[in-house]
């Protein structure tokens, strides 16, 4: 109710009575006056007037599943939205929710996350409200094999959104950072549960620098933040809204896969394609030039010999970039 009172509020551009709330959602007088006053709690400023009703003068400047939820509009990605104050991990804990059965769209996100998960093992660490760490639940009716589109959308959606909310010149680098310059603005990790000839379900992380200002000495000279980029504080709520609209557009809309038009514009939007690249096959190291990226969004190199290689997986070393 929190969520659907802040959304008339919001929406209002005058004082709203707590009898034309209370008449709307069919509820009684005392429960809207008790969702305000929870709603104040999380950081919604509401003027209250006798005789004239509430009136909202500002929103929460941190992550707020209410605030949130008045600038989305979508059909599917954030059907249900939860913010934590601290988690080990938004993706462990989404995980456990959809081995219980949540919803596809369910979103989790955390204000601080003290064990995020990274490719290969690493973690994902930042200060409390320093940065957005979320995780995305969908449940495509797909095969395993032909789930390793969502990465690559996810990098597309959250690029987009980037330069859009932004205005910043963000780059996907494959497979799954987003960058700045030459600098990690976003990580983005994927994991499923799935039997043999079915996806469960797919759980999307993103890991986004927001506020940070200082990173710990073995990534300072690689990482960067939304606010070392444009000097500005956003509304971080507006961001992840877009973020959700943008998830949407690319995943659900392109029914998980990738299509010639959103291959196009990953290639467009790749800092990696043109440049030099080192990877592993088996136990050799192997050098090339990125060429493009394939309908299932592995990497395509061409070898010195002229021949094209593609990478599915693993780590790779782009030249001028980490």
């Amino acid at each position: 109710m929190q969520a659907k009172i802040a959304k008339i509020l919001y929406n209002a551009d005058r004082h709203i009575s707590g009898q034309q709330i209370s008449e709307e959602l069919g509820v009684s007088r005392q429960a809207v006056s008790k969702a305000v006053k929870a709603l104040r709690e999380k950081g919604f400023e509401i003027e209250s007037i006798t005789n004239k009703g509430y009136l909202l003068k500002k929103m929460p400047s941190t992550l707020c599943e209410e605030s949130i939820l008045c600038y989305l509009n979508t059909r599917l990605v954030g059907k249900s939205i939860k913010v934590l104050d601290t988690v080990n991990s938004t993706n462990d804990y989404l995980k456990k929710l959809g081995s219980q059965g949540a919803e596809a769209g369910t979103v989790v996100l955390a204000r601080e996350q003290t064990a995020g998960k990274g490719r290969l093992g690493r973690t994902w660490q930042s200060k409390k409200d320093d940065g957005i760490a979320m995780s995305v639940l969908l449940r495509p009716e797909t095969s395993p094999a032909e789930i390793s589109s969502i990465t690559p959308l996810a990098g597309l959606a959250v690029c987009r959104a980037i330069n859009d909310f932004c205005k910043l010149d963000s780059r996907i680098k494959w497979p799954n950072d987003i960058i700045v310059g030459k600098k990690k603005l976003v990580g983005i990790l994927t994991e499923m549960s799935a039997e043999f000839d079915r996806v469960d379900y797919t759980v999307t992380g993103i890991g986004i620098n927001v506020k940070n200002t200082t990173f710990p000495d073995e990534i300072a000279h690689k990482a960067t933040s939304v606010l070392l980029e444009t000097g500005r504080h956003i509304d971080q709520n507006k961001f992840v809204a877009c973020i959700l609209k943008y998830l949407e557009r690319e995943l659900v809309d392109n029914r998980y896969n990738l299509s010639g038009t959103s291959v196009s514009d990953y290639q467009s939007l790749c800092a990696t394609i043109g440049r030099s690249v080192t990877f592993t096959k088996g136990r050799r190291k192997i050098s090339g030039m990125a060429v493009g990226i394939s309908n299932s969004g592995e990497l395509e190199v061409m070898l010195s010999n002229g021949t094209i290689s593609t990478v599915n997986s693993g780590e790779v070393t782009v030249q001028g970039i980490y």
